[in-house]
């Protein structure tokens, strides 16, 4: 019986259970199966060529026992140093943390008895983010703090609405689900055949860039392109050094670049920021709106937290900076607790580069999406629903004829007056307050009642054990 997207991501992540017993983590995990998945998904998808021969999927699941131990770390270090393209991106600095041949043996046989006709057919680039979903939403797994919800990634590009022919990228690209959703929607509003060969080239081939530091994130994003059918051209290194230098001329970026700062506060080794700190997110929002052209048009949208908005110093010249070489027309104030990283208060800034470098920013709007909500988590999952009234307020023709109390307009004079603050259209009192907002007091009472029953039962087992 063919299996959906949704119930072999549940599979090959109960798989995980299987290597509990070798100490192995829900990230070490990912990337296991990552290193295995590739070589199916080659064969599923008639794309073993890149692959050398004597490494594809049928010779490493015909082995066994110590025999299969051994042949798969030695595949791991080929494929890493010997490797072509893709193939050697994926596998570079590759090594197996699975001790027990028997381990191995049980997950490649997992896989290779699923039926992915169903999957290939929704999409095998769906059911891989499934997995990385997965492992954002398990705190212990540590990979949520480069995971952004894809309700907001979805929102985000449906507002920016990339186009045929543009160039975009993500300088702190993570797993790439920017470019991902935004290469979907891309297919979504155009008919691909009837492109012009050469668009189609570009699309698949120049469209989409990334850069991403940490190793591990890179070979999850590359593997991510891969299964959406994307080329994937994605650096693997800092943005913030010499190698960010190179990033400009873009028409989009979307970016939610990574929380704190550089070690020992140290600055960033790119030479073209005109106010370099220690702090990433305002090095990275510098690099962002400097690596836009200024023919018109080129936009960004990026998820900053707090600071970013109020900070003094180099962020209220950062800031400045930004507003004059740049139409800073929207903010939009978060919810907490939608990251997978707990109590992070953030917000996506949203702007224009003009042509000129002085006096684009006349006035900014901000909508406040963090008063008065619910507590997001498992109970309560945040969703695109919850962006409506923002994207009707967003897109407006006539943004002053918007009625929603969450939706105010501050003029650059009065950001001037604040000291560039932009920590602003928040809402203090509680009138916003909806009672469908709260949930239904009896299924809360009931889910609640659930919990406690869980709990009891496993206590009653701890005790049980305990003699």
């Amino acid at each position: 019986m063919a299996l959906s997207t949704h119930e072999i991501v549940n599979k090959l992540w109960n798989l995980c259970n299987v290597l509990r017993d070798d100490g192995i983590t829900y990230h070490q995990y990912l990337n296991e199966l990552t290193y295995i998945l590739f070589l199916k998904m080659s064969e599923e998808t008639g794309q073993e060529k890149h692959i050398p021969e004597e490494y594809r999927w049928q010779v490493l699941a015909s082995k066994e026992g110590i025999e299969l131990a051994n042949f798969y770390r030695q595949l791991l270090l080929d494929l890493g140093t010997k490797g072509k393209g893709k193939v050697q991106e994926i596998y570079a600095n590759s090594q197996t943390n699975i001790k027990e041949p028997a381990n191995l043996r049980k997950i490649i046989k997992h896989i290779d008895e699923l039926d992915w006709y169903e999957a290939k057919e929704e999409g095998l680039g769906d059911m891989y983010e499934g997995l990385l979903q997965k492992n954002a939403s398990e705190k212990k797994s540590g990979a949520g703090q480069y995971f952004t919800p894809r309700p907001l990634i979805n929102v985000m590009v449906r507002l920016m609405k990339p186009q045929v022919g543009e160039r975009l990228n993500d300088p702190a690209a993570g797993t790439y689900g920017f470019m991902i959703a935004a290469y979907e929607y891309i297919k979504s509003e155009n008919d691909l055949y009837k492109l012009s060969a050469k668009k189609n080239k570009f699309l698949y081939e120049e469209q989409f860039s990334g850069c991403e530091l940490v190793d591990d994130a890179h070979r999850l994003a590359l593997m991510n392109a891969f299964l959406h059918g994307m080329k994937g051209n994605i650096a693997n290194g800092d943005s913030l050094s010499t190698l960010g230098e190179s990033f400009k001329n873009y028409d989009l970026v979307l970016a939610n670049p990574p929380l704190g700062t550089k070690k020992g506060g140290e600055r960033p080794t790119r030479s073209d920021l005109v106010y370099p700190t220690g702090n990433k997110q305002l090095n990275f929002l510098q690099a962002i709106y400097r690596s836009l052209h200024q023919r018109g048009g080129a936009r960004a949208a990026v998820v900053l937290p707090d600071n970013v908005l109020f900070e003094d110093g180099d962020g209220q010249r950062i800031r400045e900076d930004l507003m004059n070489k740049c139409n800073l027309h929207t903010i939009l104030r978060l919810p907490t607790g939608i990251f997978y990283a707990a109590g992070v208060k953030t917000n996506v800034l949203f702007f224009e580069r003009g042509k000129k470098d002085k006096g684009n920013t006349k006035e900014v709007w901000v909508y406040d999406l963090r008063t008065n909500m619910p507590s997001f988590g498992k109970r309560t999952p945040f969703t695109e629903k919850h962006f409506t009234d923002f994207e009707a307020a967003y897109t407006a023709k006539n943004r002053k004829k918007v009625k929603d109390e969450r939706w105010s307009c501050i003029s650059r004079a009065d950001i001037a007056k604040k000291n560039d603050s932009l920590d602003m259209g928040l809402i203090a009192d509680d009138s916003i307050v909806k009672s469908e907002d709260l949930g239904d007091p009896i299924d809360i009472a009931k889910e609640a009642l659930t919990e406690l029953a869980d709990i009891t039962k496993e206590l009653k087992a701890i005790i049980k054990e305990l003699g």
